[in-house]
């Protein structure tokens, strides 16, 4: 009888606890803007270029992207990373990772990448990762950690497309809003 009880006592104060969420504070701990500028080597800008293609559809030329929305290109890249839109800028940091064109119908690819920081602002990694349907102004992805400065931070990255010069550069904006700071 006693563990009759004591097992209704229990699923009682369960009921009460789950009907009343918890209040949660959606405002951003931390905000960081960024950019990065990806040149992407062509077969004749090795000097300068910061990304290249890895792995193209079979025939296809890894100095030049694949036509028909680049589909099946992979890139990796080691970016320079600004705290302003000027490539020339003192760099804070390097974006380093990889991005896919995955869809034959649009523009639109897998980003994952880090952005590695060591300067007087900020030091440490953040992680991020999504999808990027490049034709929208502007697109979110995840922030899914971060070392240093942003140990175990999450969030969300708003990128937008800040400048681009044909198939060989482009600039984003990444403006970093982060929900869970430690």
């Amino acid at each position: 009888m006693g563990a009759k009880v004591g097992f209704f006592v229990f699923l009682t104060l369960f009921a009460l606890c789950s009907s009343f969420p918890l209040e949660r504070n959606y405002a951003p701990c931390k905000h960081l803007v960024l950019f990065f500028h990806d040149i992407i080597y062509n077969g004749r800008n090795a000097l300068n270029a910061t990304s290249a293609i890895v792995a193209a559809p079979e025939g296809a030329n890894l100095t030049k992207l694949a036509n028909l929305f680049h589909f099946g290109n992979l890139v990796v890249f080691d970016d320079p990373v600004t705290l302003d839109n000027n490539l020339h800028s003192e760099p804070v940091g390097r974006a380093q990772g990889f991005y896919i064109y995955d869809s034959k119908n649009t523009f639109s690819a897998c980003l994952g990448f880090t952005f590695v920081l060591n300067n007087t602002h900020h030091e440490g990694t953040i992680t991020l990762a999504g999808a990027d349907p490049t034709l929208k102004k502007t697109r979110d992805i995840s922030v899914t950690g971060g070392t240093g400065d942003f140990f175990m931070h999450r969030g969300i990255a708003t990128i937008m497309t800040d400048a681009f010069e044909g198939d060989v550069y482009f600039r984003l904006r990444v403006e970093i809003k982060f929900y869970e700071c430690w």
